[in-house]
């Protein structure tokens, strides 16, 4: 640190006089877009007289008086602001209200205000507090520090010199705003992601402060300050350029006056500190400004809309409309769903809209309309399935949701149907996970049921309960659960011994999400399961998988290599082995470690290691990260054999994704065969005499007569994972395939022949990724990624069964097709409209300024066929008939705008492109708008195809690729048929 230089010889401490009213003038700015000139931007601005008096010792009054908003859409800096009227008359009153804060040396405390004063309006006041937060140190110059603000307790750093003529002291204050305590910021979508602190951060904010202060005789007086705030996102390397939100703040003294503040006759009311205070921003999506006076008849409006207009064919804008569903939704109370629910639940279409998007609407309200409406018996098992699998899993996660889950497992109805329990349970476990990762305090009492419930299936030898009481505590992965998890570990707990292979498995597994958070704690129970050789093969084996989900260093590497060495089990050995060596080319950056240390494994290992058998068990791992995009996928498979057959024991399927410095496993799953390997010990594929092909002779004929299986013993499991959660699992046995292809068959059969005709419609949230960030004006800034799809299809199917099926048809169904001649015709004009929005900017709860990029796909593919199938015969006969072809089979677009829109104003939204026209005359490598038209034909279909592309970029304004992603792309393909003449 270096001594303080500066001749001022009083307190550094900002002096407000008492009895006297400092007036500033003051302007906050927020702009978003890319940080170069000359392409579009959105913003608004906030400017005001800033009236400041001390009303007591350490107590000030703050008044905006004459506060305007102006909003921006433009191209930047040749276009203005434009005064928002309208908005800046509906917010005067709320915005010019008098606040109250304490103040002492500098430092900002309470903040008080009435309590008609709303959170959006308070948390501009805040911004022109943060300015006035001071911590200024009379023996130091130079000096770091974590200071209080909108953001949370952040990293600061100050610098204070002084003008040795003048004697005017400046400051220059700087803030690390990633770098927080306490920090304020709201996130949804990345529950269940992995930060890769590896990876490159995509998200960085800077924030410096400069002032210009007079030495007075109680201290110095502020004249004047700026502030220049940056936020940059970069969903690729930065090199390829990035976004910005830029943040400007301007506090000018103008005058000191006498004249008192009135404050407001309202009580004052404690309102928190600095801190931002979020109100309902997360009800509001910057994709679009909804004005909510009737939710009632806004959501049947919009039911409507998607009801009528994707029947025959999916419309293109359905996925938005859907989004739109889902915010309307999410604004309604339990009282306006259930509204909503009784006019339009006879309504077949509407009806499965509503149980489409109230799961995702993730509302306590939506979820209790879920279970009360299914205690009511008002919807189907399946309906209450789907429903409830997507309403869990979406639900915010907080006490309240996950008490009601609680309920919703113990109550008698559900208990009674075991598969929804299971979902139900399931679902329980990922909440808590959920809200543990937004509270990183939060109580293991939450899974205190679960540990219970697991105690009391241990002291019972209820296995079934067992497996899925360790399911729950594996979605969770709350390190509270480790010991629970290891009394069922051979080794570690007493009640081991008696649990067959398949529990300690599960035990194992659920040790996974632990191993993310604390891989410390995992580690040493994992390697000494994966080195007890008196363990099943199979469970060391998935212990090696969890050891090195740890990410372990090259010394513990090593040890796993050269316990590899002295292994006896070849299964073992192969399986670990091929782990290794696979991690050995891994270029994912949160593997760059694991890799280094593999290769070091893989040579102190044995080369005869490489000449394993095909049939061995296996684990294979590949990557590819490019580092350019900040974005890459891996992809993993395990393949667990039993040397007694060659069918293998386990198999487990997983794909990761890298994304903008996040990981995550996407989608995971297994399949376990434990009860067919026993089934098939019984029978001549367990010859451990015979050679590997008799051995696969055996198996099929053993599979091929799977009806003299016996019908009461489980043959195998498999589950699905989602992001790292298990959100299913079944357990399969001959009564349950039996039964599946049996009612397939059957009702398959019956609807072809009376016909089938539906109109098909299936909506997807595909990604709904939220930052909600303060800045220092006072205003959220939003990042945001959604995704939305919509298929629909108009189906007719009509089947002739020659002989005719008799009329019962409750058994032997498939012995009566081999006899039948099936004729069929089909038609249908399936169709997949998609949306992608990613978006930065204000969404403020009366304004919206967000730069956004849209990327739409919308695609339709009629056809016609008819198929004879005379299965006596075994002859099948297919014939693709003439379909009338739409306009465009499919249509592409992506385009990059700024928008602004305001409540005051709606519908009259202002919106530009990102890229400006092309000057006349403007030279580039690649021109700003290409138009062009390619078409092709196949005479022996007589069909023929047409590509229209289109395109308008910035590539004039310079070399940087993002200028040429800039702007409106889009692409139309058309089909259509006909007879053309040979040349």
């Amino acid at each position: 640190m270096q001594e303080l230089i500066i001749h001022f010889e009083g307190l550094l401490i900002p002096d407000f006089g008492a009895g006297k009213t400092y007036v500033y003038k003051y302007e906050g700015q927020l702009l978003g877009g890319l940080p170069q000139e000359g392409l579009g931007k959105a913003g608004i601005k906030v400017s005001s007289k800033v009236l400041l008096r001390a009303e007591a010792q350490n107590t000030f009054v703050l008044k905006l008086a004459d506060p305007q908003i102006y909003e921006y859409a433009g191209i930047w800096p040749q276009d203005r602001f434009a005064p928002a009227a309208k908005l800046t008359e509906a917010l005067t009153a709320d915005l010019a209200t008098p606040i109250k804060f304490e103040y002492a040396n500098g430092a900002v405390g309470k903040v008080f205000a009435p309590a008609r004063v709303s959170a959006a309006a308070l948390n501009v006041h805040r911004g022109v507090l943060t300015i006035l937060q001071l911590n200024l140190k009379n023996t130091q110059n130079v000096y770091e520090m974590h200071e209080a603000g909108p953001h949370g307790v952040c990293k600061t750093h100050y610098m204070i010199t002084e003008d040795e003529k003048t004697h005017e002291i400046t400051v220059l204050k700087s803030k690390d705003l990633t770098n927080c305590h306490e920090r304020v910021i709201k996130d949804t979508g990345f529950a269940h992601a992995e930060k890769c602190v590896e990876c490159q951060q995509s998200l960085t904010g800077t924030a410096t402060y400069n002032y210009t202060m007079k030495p007075t005789d109680a201290g110095v007086q502020l004249s004047e300050a700026t502030v220049d705030e940056i936020h940059q996102y970069s969903l690729f390397n930065t090199r390829t350029g990035a976004v910005q939100m830029r943040v400007k703040q301007t506090l000018q003294l103008m005058e000191v006056q006498n004249t008192p503040i009135a404050p407001d006759t309202a009580q004052y009311s404690a309102r928190g500190s600095l801190k931002y205070e979020f109100g309902a921003e997360l009800l509001q999506t910057p994709i679009q400004l909804l004005e909510i006076k009737d939710a009632v008849a806004q959501t049947a409006e919009v039911l409507q809309h998607l009801a009528a207009n994707n029947v025959d064919m999916v419309h293109e804008d359905a996925p938005l409309k859907f989004l739109e569903l889902i915010q309307l939704l999410r604004a309604a109370t339990f009282e306006n769903i259930e509204a909503i629910w009784n006019q339009h639940k006879t309504k077949p279409l509407h009806r499965q809209w509503i149980l489409d998007a109230a799961p995702l609407a993730g509302t306590p309200a939506a979820l209790r309309f879920i279970n009360e409406k299914f205690q009511a018996d008002e919807f189907s098992a399946p309906e209450f399935t789907r429903a409830l699998l997507l309403g869990l899993h979406m639900a915010t996660a907080d006490p309240e949701a996950i008490q009601q889950a609680a309920s919703l497992a113990q109550s008698p109805k559900i208990s009674a149907m075991p598969a929804l329990r299971e979902v139900i349970m399931l679902g329980y476990g990922s909440m808590v996970a959920k809200y543990c990762a937004e509270v990183h305090t939060c109580s293991a009492d939450h899974l205190k049921p679960v540990h219970d419930n697991a105690a009391e299936a241990i002291a019972k030898g209820e296995i079934s309960e067992i497996s899925l009481a360790l399911k729950v505590l594996g979605n969770a992965g709350h390190p509270a659960s480790l010991k629970p998890i290891m009394k069922l570990l051979p080794g570690f707990g007493s009640a081991a011994a008696a649990m067959p292979t398949r529990v300690h498995v599960d035990a194992i597994l659920a040790l996974r999400n632990i191993a993310k958070k604390e891989p410390k704690l995992v580690q040493p129970v994992a390697l000494q399961l994966f080195m007890d050789k008196n363990l099943h093969p199979e469970a060391r084996m998935v212990a090696c998988i969890v050891l090195f989900e740890t990410k372990p260093s090259a010394a513990l590497m090593s040890t796993v290599a050269g316990e590899i060495e002295k292994e006896s089990m070849n299964e073992v050995a192969s399986f670990a082995y091929s782990y290794i060596k696979s991690l050995t080319r891994s270029t994912a950056p949160d593997m760059v470690k694991v890799a280094s240390a593999a290769n070091v494994a893989v040579r102190i290992l044995s080369p005869k290691l490489d000449r394993q058998s095909y049939f061995s068990s296996t684990a294979y791992h590949s990557d590819l990260y490019v580092s350019p995009l900040m974005a890459g996928a891996a992809g993993t498979a395990f393949i667990i054999n039993d040397a007694a057959t060659i069918v293998p024991r386990a198999v487990v399927a997983k794909a990761r994704a890298y994304l903008a410095g996040a990981a995550s496993d996407v989608v995971e799953v297994g399949v376990r065969t434990e009860g067919l390997q026993e089934a098939l010990q019984r029978t001549p594929a367990a010859d451990k005499n015979a050679d590997r092909i008799t051995k696969i002779k055996h198996t099929l004929q053993a599979l091929m007569n799977w009806k003299a299986m016996p019908a009461s013993e489980p043959l195998g499991s498999i589950y699905f994972k989602a992001f790292g959660q298990e959100i299913a699992f079944t357990n399969i046995d001959k009564t349950f395939i039996d039964n599946a292809i049996e009612q397939a068959t059957q009702e398959t059969v019956k609807a072809l022949q009376a016909g089938i005709s539906y109109q098909f419609a299936k909506p997807m949230l595909g990604t709904e990724v939220r930052r909600i960030i303060p800045t220092a004006v006072g205003v959220p800034m939003e990042l945001g990624i959604y995704s939305a799809a919509v298929v629909a299809a108009a189906v007719n199917v009509k089947a002739t069964v020659t002989p005719p099926l008799p009329e019962n048809l409750e058994t032997g169904i498939l012995d009566q097709l081999r006899k039948t001649d099936i004729e069929l015709q089909a038609e249908a004009r399936p169709g997949v409209a998609t949306q992608t929005l990613a978006v930065i900017g204000v969404n403020w709860p009366l304004i919206q300024a967000v730069v956004m990029a849209r990327g739409k796909i919308h695609t339709v593919a009629p056809f016609k066929v008819a198929a004879r199938a005379d299965i006596p015969r075994g002859n099948i006969k297919v014939q693709i008939l003439p379909a009338a072809a739409p306009d465009h089979v499919a249509a592409i677009s992506f385009d990059t705008v700024a928008v602004v829109r305001n409540l005051e104003d709606h519908p009259a939204d202002r919106e530009i492109s990102l890229a400006p026209a092309a000057p006349s005359g403007a030279q580039s490598l690649i021109p700003a708008s290409i138009q062009k038209s390619l078409c092709g034909k196949v005479p022996y279909f007589q069909v023929k195809g047409c590509i229209e592309v289109t395109s308008r970029n910035a590539g004039f304004m310079g070399y940087n690729p993002i200028y040429y992603v800039v702007g409106q792309h889009s692409a139309r393909i058309s089909v259509e048929r006909g007879k053309w003449e040979a040349h």
